[in-house]
């Protein structure tokens, strides 16, 4: 970082600070994790805009918990504070009163001896995979407890206090408690619609818009995003960002579905070019971002990536699209096919049509 930016971001970034933090604790922002140090208090320099907070606490025999996180629409010279509390093993916003505050940012200038700055040679990276995650994209999905948690946090179905209680409490078929995530700590993705034609479809156009998803995308953009195609790619980066580094199962699930929705349509390509050369751009930069392993754990255990991007592809080719578009994709698709030997000339199996009769 030459001297002029760290200037800028030493007077215009926002600042994060950590109270009582353990020694060991895995602590991270963005793109880059530590495991902290006794005298750790924060990160200042932060560039101004949406960033992902996160960590772990670590015990001592080296086992870390489940990751927690949340987003974070970072102002010009903001002074962000949390406490740890040590019996929750978390970072409580609440703990810190307006007073103690005050005291800390009257204190600053010693205080910033134990802040880490912030490693700008990942924000552009970072900001590759988040242009798009708006503050009104995270106030839409972020979960109202307030906290991106990668264990799911469930609850039985019904609280027993008493035994009789415990004895009516609905079970599952190994005769353990049914259970459900408790309310609050959900991410709100945004269902994705399960019907794909429109009510007194014929025969005929249930078969299209079977083939044809846009019917679904367009109602989608409708009814869910405001007509905000910003909202929907926001979404994407959210839902990537949650499984990449969130380590969030139900993350990856959502991305998954949303980029076979957007995979899966004909029309769309023509009535929203510029949504497409923004989600192939998103893609590019977010394939580059997992792990090439995990393709042979994950993703090509189902085909998943290969078999939607075909269809993606022959859309492309085969509908008629701007120039710009369709230049784009190809150059994806080539780009695709060198750096992950993926084959896109051989039809999957199951992209065989099914005909309604």
């Amino acid at each position: 970082m030459d001297q002029e930016l760290a200037h800028t971001l030493l007077i215009e970034g926002a600042t994060c600070v950590f109270l009582d933090v353990p020694s060991g604790t895995e602590f991270g922002i963005d793109y880059n994790c530590w495991n902290t140090g006794d005298k750790f208090r924060g990160v200042k320099m932060i560039p101004p805009g949406v960033h992902f907070v996160y960590y772990s606490a670590v015990s001592k025999q080296g086992q870390t918990a489940p990751r927690t996180g949340f987003f974070h629409n970072f102002k010009q010279h903001e002074f962000y504070v949390r406490k740890w509390d040590k019996h929750a093993e978390d970072l409580d916003a609440d703990a810190v009163s307006e007073t103690d505050i005050q005291r800390l940012k009257d204190n600053l200038q010693d205080l910033e001896r134990y802040l880490g700055a912030y490693p700008y040679d990942t924000y552009r990276k970072w900001v590759s995979l988040s242009n798009y995650i708006s503050e009104e994209v995270v106030e839409r999905l972020h979960p109202l407890s307030g906290r991106v948690v990668s264990a799911t946090q469930l609850e039985a179905v019904h609280a027993s206090r008493t035994a009789e209680e415990r004895r009516l409490v609905k079970r599952d078929k190994d005769n353990l408690p049914e259970m459900v995530p408790i309310a609050g700590t959900q991410i709100r993705f945004t269902q994705i619609m399960k019907r794909f034609h429109p009510d007194g479809a014929s025969a005929a156009e249930i078969t299209k818009h079977n083939l044809d998803r846009s019917y679904v995308l367009a109602c989608m953009l409708l009814n869910n995003y405001e007509e905000k195609v910003e909202l929907l790619l926001g979404e994407l980066q959210f839902a990537f960002a949650c499984f990449l580094i969130g380590n969030v199962y139900d993350g990856f699930e959502q991305w998954k579905q949303l980029v076979h929705l957007l995979c899966s349509c004909d029309d769309a390509l023509s009535s929203h070019p510029q949504l497409y050369k923004e989600f192939i751009s998103l893609l590019y930069h977010q394939l580059h971002e997992i792990p090439k392993d995990f393709f042979v754990d994950i993703v090509t255990r189902s085909n998943f990536l290969t078999t939607t991007l075909h269809s993606f592809f022959v859309s492309l080719e085969t509908n008629d699209v701007t120039v710009d578009l369709k230049e784009r994709g190809l150059k994806f698709k080539k780009h695709l096919t060198k750096t992950f030997h993926w084959d896109f000339t051989t039809e999957p199996e199951d992209e065989v049509p099914v005909i309604i009769g």
